[in-house]
């Protein structure tokens, strides 16, 4: 996978396999960490996260993350209510993905802790099961404890 193009790993983000999209995403989110090369594709990354599929939109969240420290263009400014949608997002798994990759967003962008900050702080974790909905709160606290030192 590693000689794939660029193009051809993102096309496999939203295919049918789902090791196949996985392993790209792992890896496109590792070639992230030291060039700006992946961030041309944040728009598709965007993209995902209307899909139908979960781990699509699981992927999505995780290279916009991945991708916030080279966003100058200011698209994850932009498109942050989008993403913050995820916070709630139907599949609790995608839900803890989103809140867990907040933590890079705000590395990366601090200025946006206020936005990220209420989200959080009005989450309704109700539609989620008593065996899922502890840890999702643990990771909303996790990520506030970090937009509270931003503030």
């Amino acid at each position: 996978m590693i000689f794939e193009s660029p193009e051809k790993l993102i096309a496999l983000l939203s295919g049918k396999d789902n090791n196949a999209g996985y392993s790209a995403m792992k890896y496109l989110a590792e070639l992230s960490q030291d060039s700006d090369e992946i961030y041309n594709f944040m728009d598709k990354f965007f993209e995902m996260l209307d899909s139908h599929n979960s781990f699509v939109r699981s992927r999505g969240i995780s290279l916009i993350a991945a991708n916030a420290q080279w966003d100058e263009e200011k698209k994850i400014d932009g498109a942050l209510d989008k993403y913050l949608e995820h916070v709630v997002d139907e599949k609790p798994i995608t839900a803890r993905q989103c809140i867990q990759n907040l933590n890079y967003i705000l590395e990366a962008k601090p200025e946006l802790a206020p936005r990220i900050k209420q989200a959080l702080e009005t989450a309704d974790l109700t539609k989620y099961k008593d065996s899922m909905r502890p840890l999702i709160e643990k990771d909303i606290s996790e990520v506030m404890k970090n937009c509270t030192g931003l503030l």
